[in-house]
């Protein structure tokens, strides 16, 4: 166990960040699963839509703190250019 107050505190914290943080990011993989499948049926509208509501949701959870801004450009980047293959294939 720690001596330091401060790392005591830390303990007490981690577990439910870790919970919320969880959550958070399960509810992402979600939304980005959402949005590759509607991109897979061809359905450009619809894409686009899933791909807006991703976008938010991942800027919300940079605010959040739960994920770290350059992963979620990469994130909304690779969401986005499946979107565009799919629809310039079609």
């Amino acid at each position: 166990m720690a001596n330091i107050k401060s790392q005591i505190k830390r303990i007490r914290q981690n577990p439910a960040r870790e919970l919320r943080n969880k959550t958070v990011q399960t509810a992402l993989k979600t939304y980005a699963k959402k949005v590759r499948t509607t991109a897979a049926a061809g359905d450009p509208e619809a894409a686009r839509t899933e791909l807006r509501r991703a976008s938010r949701e991942i800027d919300r959870a940079v605010a959040k703190g739960a994920l770290n801004k350059r992963a979620a450009a990469r994130r909304k980047s690779r969401l986005a250019r499946a979107v565009n293959a799919s629809q310039s294939s079609s």
